[in-house]
């Protein structure tokens, strides 16, 4: 387990967490071997307020630490925003003149060999079922800039413990099946960031439809 970009301070409690986490659950973690070595844009579908535990559990225990893209009111939080900002975590400046900040630590940390983890949905799905929805097109652009690999991961189980936009006590006992699925990198040459975003969708959607068992529906867009 890379643990590397952790203050030192906080490493044991970094193990500690995820090894808990491991036990509270049933991991049924797929195609990890698909994992690259090297940095990589990590992106997943979004469908519940536990997803960043699940799945930086999941990455850190195939031996990556995860560096997440999380929206900056949660580094305001007293504690929480200390603790986020010990573990490496990149806050994002949505709507100011800060915004790119985000992109160049992005950027920085894929420099380094690190994973970058990154909701193209921005938001916790809105769709029906919470199927993936349009996304956005930061993912598109950061490996346009960097042209480091970007890896799918389908998951499903997470919204059993906290359904969607829910917040509240998680639903932890009895212990819920995790599933995380890997796919191959994802060819976005010579696509626009647009055409690029629609192909990571569509890829992360259809490991989706495989975890799920089921046929993806019509991509849902929000903004319609």
């Amino acid at each position: 387990m890379d643990l590397a970009p952790v203050v030192p301070l906080l490493k044991p409690a970094a193990r500690l967490v995820i090894a808990t986490v491991e036990r509270l659950i049933r991991p049924d973690w797929r195609d990890v071997s698909k994992l690259p070595d090297g940095p990589a844009i990590v992106v997943v579908n979004h469908i519940s307020n536990v997803d960043p535990v699940l799945v930086g559990a999941f990455l850190a225990r195939s031996g990556h630490w995860p560096r997440f893209l999380a929206k900056d009111s949660l580094f305001d939080v007293p504690v929480l925003g200390r603790i986020l900002t010990a573990i490496a975590q990149i806050p994002v400046h949505r709507g100011s003149v800060d915004a790119a900040d985000a992109l160049q630590h992005a950027v920085a940390a894929l420099a380094d060999g690190g994973y970058v983890v990154i909701y193209p949905e921005g938001t916790i799905t809105s769709a029906p079922g919470l199927w993936p929805m349009k996304g956005r097109t930061g993912a598109a652009r950061l490996a346009a800039r960097t042209g480091a690999p970007v890896i799918p991961v389908g998951q499903w189980g997470a919204e059993k413990i906290l359904y969607g936009k829910r917040l509240g006590l998680p639903a932890v006992l009895p212990r819920k099946l995790i599933t995380m699925m890997v796919g191959d990198p994802i060819d976005l040459e010579g696509l626009s960031a647009d055409q690029a975003t629609e192909r990571i969708m569509a890829r992360i959607t259809e490991l989706v439809g495989r975890v799920r068992g089921d046929e993806p529906p019509v991509a849902y867009d929000p903004d319609k």
